[in-house]
């Protein structure tokens, strides 16, 4: 387990605040009653649910990405069915190329992911040479110096290992499984989607998607269209994707089922792809750790900012660039710690099949670094295969400025003396010379002038065939253009909204100091489950009316809020709130009865401030809105002591 910190500081237990999350009910393994007994056994892991708090934290970020995202860049936001048919998966390459590399334990049978039994096995063994180095534990294998540098160097490009090169550390290493120290087969792939079928027979396949993103590449004329063919624009969707992980672990950060926010920015791939906006975030500075970093064996970071990453060449292009740092500032406005933030660029091996280049933000956590947002140049790739596979054009048509004159060769077969003759060979000889480029027909249009005819290969199966020149025609032509017709590329940032959650609940957990069972979570106020607590100081019944009037006035703002009425001490109700994030705090007592004033707390300070009841909502609502902070509140309120 790496060394992280609390947000005070203190270094960070596991235990007791994943016990905070579960007893707060943010969240829970999914049919726990069943996996109490034993009836579910393996396959319900990674598999959650979201309890009150839990809910309320995932919309308000949510809804925080629609702002920051969808409203400011005024994107098209779409909702596509999660149930897709296998003809568009094989499409998209996913159904051939979408797998992890797994191994099974030739004992117990356990499945491990392949890269992930390397890692753990090697930081392990480096977790007791550091223990051994350090005398701290007698029995703990101290690591011969250039061993302990060859696992560094394999772990910092551990995600550019491919199968056979992940068995042969395997091999080379012995690595066993750590339940038992079993040995275990070569990696063999593992496609992660889950297939299902449609319709009573069954006779339709189709998958549950791992992505949003293709019901937005096969609306792509739609949205051209309804976007008045103006280009460049992005569409957005948010909703459910499944993967089915291998191994699921890290609790909510490698799970089957989860929520993904996905954008694809559809840009014109000439000129460089320029973003109108890029100025506006040259300034934003990146932590990058950088492919080649990586692969040079180590994990230092760069410090630039974005301009200078695409001055150099290090991010690809301004759109992406742009993104990146869109991205940082949106983490950053969620509460994410920014020295716990990196952004990695992924190695050739760990490329998608459909990236040309790819950059994940990252964050720290007791599990190590997560990524969290993957921001990928996709390239023109969906586009194509999707427009090839359906013949439909998925392109851009735009009017030029002036006419294009272009010098082609152009083919033409006579299909009234070419079918008679090739018969059931007739549509692949088709196929061939449609596929011909133009580096190719010149030298066939002068062997078809030279000797009157040329030879095509069609494939292994079927012999080459030779047309003469009364099958096919090779010209040359000139036409004019005056529209230009492009596929366009797509960046596509990738946001794992239940990553992001539970990374951001690491980040923002500390406890008192000295009493380490006060724990808090100081969540920013704008994504706060619960924005305030109403407390009366007793069961007093004038208080009542006064608490129903408040929370009332608070909705009716759009404030979050609830009354705890219970018989708990007032510093029991506040600390159990303070796990709940809960930022605010307004307490009734007799003086509000007397004057109608009331006590604001903030939650980390524990401060308070007393005013009249409309200067404390007023105050409230611009903390949330994010147009007031406490400290300003504080130097225009009567302050009031400490909660």
């Amino acid at each position: 387990m790496p060394d992280t910190t609390t947000l005070t500081g203190v270094p960070f237990d596991r235990k007791p605040f994943t016990s905070l999350l579960k007893r707060r009910f943010f969240f829970t393994e999914a049919f726990e009653i069943y996996r109490e007994g034993t009836n579910i056994k393996k396959g319900s892991k990674g598999l959650y649910d979201y309890g009150p708090p839990g809910c309320a934290l995932q919309a308000n970020i949510v809804e925080a990405w629609r702002e920051h995202f969808v409203l400011e860049e005024d994107m098209l936001e779409l909702d596509c069915t999660m149930l897709t048919p296998e003809e568009v998966f094989k499409t998209s390459g996913h159904v051939e190329k979408f797998a992890d590399w797994m191994c099974k334990d030739t004992v117990n049978g356990d499945l491990l992911r392949a890269d992930h039994l390397v890692e753990s096995v090697l930081e392990a063994r480096l977790e007791g040479d550091k223990r051994a180095r350090e005398a701290r534990e007698v029995e703990a294998t101290r690591l011969d110096d250039s061993t302990k540098q060859e696992y560094d160097e394999i772990l910092a490009k551990i995600d550019n290992y491919d199968g056979p090169e992940l068995g042969e550390l395997i091999n080379r290493f012995d690595i066993r499984n750590l339940n038992g120290n079993n040995p275990v087969h070569p990696p063999i792939p593992f496609n992660l989607m889950f297939k299902t079928s449609t319709g009573p027979d069954a006779a339709v396949p189709a998958y549950l998607r791992p992505e949003t993103a293709q019901g937005q590449f096969v609306n792509f004329r739609k949205l051209l269209e309804y976007n008045e063919n103006q280009m460049p624009f992005a569409s957005a969707s948010i909703g459910k994707a499944f993967r089915n992980e291998i191994a699921p672990r890290s609790g909510l950060l490698r799970v089957r089922e989860f929520l993904l926010a996905e954008i694809e920015h559809f840009v014109d791939p000439d000129g460089g792809k320029k973003h109108k906006r890029f100025e506006e975030v040259r300034d934003v500075e990146l932590r990058l750790l950088d492919r080649d970093t990586q692969l040079a064996g180590k994990k230092d970071l760069r410090s630039m900012t974005i301009g200078e990453a695409v001055e150099q060449c290090i991010v690809d292009n301004e759109t992406l660039g742009y993104f990146l740092a869109r991205v940082k500032l949106f983490l950053q406005k969620l509460g994410i710690r920014l020295e716990k933030l990196r952004f990695r660029q992924h190695l050739a091996n760990e490329m998608a099949h459909y990236a040309t280049d790819c950059w994940d933000a990252e964050l720290l956590t007791s599990y190590g670094w997560i990524e969290c947002v993957g921001c990928a140049d996709r390239s023109a790739y969906d586009l194509t295969v999707h427009a090839k596979r359906t013949g439909v054009p998925l392109v851009v048509c735009e009017p030029r400025t002036e006419p294009l004159r272009v010098e082609e060769w152009q083919t033409m077969l006579d299909k009234g003396k070419l079918e008679p003759l090739l018969r059931e060979d007739t549509e692949a000889v088709e196929e061939v010379v449609a596929a011909l480029s133009q580096i190719a027909l010149e030298p066939a249009a002068t062997t078809l002038a030279e000797e009157g005819e040329i030879t095509l290969h069609l494939s292994a199966s079927i012999p080459d065939i030779t047309l003469g020149s009364e099958l096919i025609t090779i010209s040359n032509v000139t036409r004019v253009e005056h529209i230009r017709e492009y596929t366009p590329n797509v960046i596509e940032p990738s946001f794992g909204i239940g990553r992001i959650l539970y990374s951001l609940l690491e980040h923002v957990y500390w406890h008192r100091e000295g009493d380490v069972a006060r724990e808090v979570l100081s969540l920013p106020p704008s994504i706060a489950p619960t924005k305030v607590l109403l407390v009366p100081l007793s069961a007093q019944p004038a208080f009542r009316p006064i608490l129903h009037t408040l929370s009332r006035k608070l909705r009716a703002l759009g404030i979050s809020n609830r009354i705890d009425d219970s018989s708990a001490t007032l510093g029991k109700r506040y600390a159990r709130n303070d796990e709940l994030g809960t930022p605010f705090g307004v307490t009734v007592d007799f003086e509000s009865v007397r004057d109608g004033s009331v006590t604001l707390r903030e939650r980390d300070s524990t401060r308070q401030v007393r005013a009249s009841q409309e200067e404390i909502v007023d105050a409230i609502v611009r903390m949330v809105t994010g147009t007031e902070v406490w400290e300003e509140v504080e130097g225009r309120l009567p302050a009031f002591g400490v909660a």
